[in-house]
């Protein structure tokens, strides 16, 4: 199945998109500061692009010690 919208990574990666990413790894209601920044760099965008959908999501990003989101 074709996603309804595209990547084009970097910042112009569709908010929508990484919600939905950031949804497919998150355990609970928490995802830890690591695997965030992983999937920064899997979807080839900033990792303020992650905390905003995480905020979004009201998912809290755990074990942070960079200080990132």
């Amino acid at each position: 199945m074709v996603a309804a919208y595209s990547i084009q990574g970097g910042d112009n990666v569709e908010i929508n998109y990484i919600e939905e990413k950031v949804k497919e790894v998150v355990a609970e209601s928490s995802i830890s500061c690591s695997e965030a920044l992983k999937l920064a760099t899997r979807l080839d965008c900033e990792p303020s692009k992650v905390g905003e959908a995480c905020n979004k999501l009201g998912i809290k990003i755990i074990n942070c010690s960079l200080g990132c989101f």
